[in-house]
């Protein structure tokens, strides 16, 4: 009897479970959807305030080291590239030229690594545990810098990026024609764009402009909150499940495993943050989880192109700035991996430095502070007298 019993409850309670999760899964697409609408609001509301102004608005940042600081900093202080890239895509869509998204675009890359380097300093009460923990967080700085002194160069000479972005996205956007006719999630966004544009129409355009832009904001980082929690809640068991079956079976299963955790989690900082008690633990070594922190870097690109799918303005150049992200990470693997004698630059820079913290606890602060605020502070400020 007591078995029957038992085994209904079981039932009961395995019902209960799938109920909870089709809502939370069903909570994650309306909040997708509200993401996308704020996108949309975002650019509606940059192109309102700025009419055709918008170039001469961001002269300030047409240094490409002064838009590199602002991306690193901003993202450093949200704590979510994501968040900060899906901003950027609304301002491109809104007149920001791309050419100065760029450099915001590389800078949030930088600056999302904050996150598990901060996860690191919990492992700090053990000298060999916090040097293999720091070692594992530090990786993904050194080679989101070492991509940057690559690439930053070569877009200020070249324009490559731009230049791959635009052909990326000119597959997508036909000129004259965009996809406004097959573009279903733009026509699903409208109501709610359309509906905060009219709120907002007897204001000045200055001030209606303003508030689109912060009620997109407000909305960008509310979602991607709460889009977080969940997936982490429904996806990070099987998150950590793909990690510990895919590490240490090669570098192309890691770069692929982190590229499809970070997905599914919708958060780079979360997939290396994972990864950090691993290596603090000593359960893992640096150079079989370094495949996998490229891996979070190419995978946290989705949200930027979600985000580009229904902008309210210029799609061509909100589609461009979206690729450009995904191009940026993917070369940056290609280049750095692949070429042998800087695949391991980030390795030995990493672990030079998880020994010097380990010996000395400042060093690590110092190394925080200096590199995601004091130095990108110095540089805004160099550059602003060039």
């Amino acid at each position: 009897m007591d078995d029957v019993l038992d085994d209904a409850a079981n039932e009961v309670m395995a019902k209960e479970d799938t109920g909870n999760q089709i809502l939370q899964w069903v909570s994650v697409a309306a909040l997708v959807y509200f993401l996308i609408c704020a996108v949309g609001l975002i650019g509606s509301g940059f192109k309102t305030a700025t009419g055709d102004e918008a170039k001469e608005m961001f002269e300030f940042a047409t240094n490409p080291f002064a838009g590199l600081v602002v991306g690193t900093v901003a993202t450093a202080l949200i704590q979510s590239s994501s968040t900060v890239t899906s901003i950027i895509v609304g301002l491109v869509a809104g007149g920001l030229p791309v050419s100065v998204a760029v450099p915001m675009v590389m800078g949030a890359n930088i600056g999302t690594s904050i996150t598990n380097t901060i996860v690191s300093l919990g492992h700090v009460r053990e000298k060999k545990e916090f040097a293999r923990a720091f070692s594992a967080a530090t990786v993904h700085d050194f080679f989101n810098l070492l991509s940057v002194v690559i690439f930053l160069p070569l877009e200020m000479m070249f324009g490559l990026l731009e230049h791959l972005g635009k052909m990326l996205a000119g597959i997508f956007v036909v000129e004259d024609a965009s996809m406004k006719g097959m573009n279903f999630v733009k026509a699903a966004t409208a109501p709610v764009v359309n509906t905060a544009k009219h709120s907002v129409e007897g204001l000045p355009d200055g001030l209606g402009g303003s508030l689109l832009i912060l009620v997109g904001i407000v909305m960008i980082f509310i979602t991607i909150h709460y889009v977080g929690k969940l997936l982490k809640q429904l996806m990070v068991g099987r998150a950590k499940d793909i990690m510990h079956a895919a590490i240490g079976k090669g570098p192309v299963s890691g770069i692929f495993s982190g590229t499809l955790v970070t997905v599914l989690v919708q958060s780079s900082s979360t997939t290396t943050s994972l990864m950090v008690p691993l290596a603090g633990s000593g359960a893992f070594g640096l150079k079989q989880i370094y495949p996998f922190t490229l891996g979070a870097n190419i995978g946290t690109c989705i949200t930027a192109l979600l985000a580009a799918t229904a902008v309210d303005g210029n799609q061509a150049a909100a589609l461009q700035i979206a690729f450009i992200h995904l191009t940026y990470n993917v070369l940056g693997v290609l280049v750095i991996y692949g070429i042998p004698f800087l695949r391991f630059l980030p390795v030995k820079a990493a672990e030079w430095l998880g020994a010097t913290a380990a010996e000395n606890k400042l060093v690590a602060l110092a190394y925080i502070i200096g590199v995601f605020f004091l130095i990108p502070g110095l540089c805004l400020g160099f550059s602003s007298i060039l």
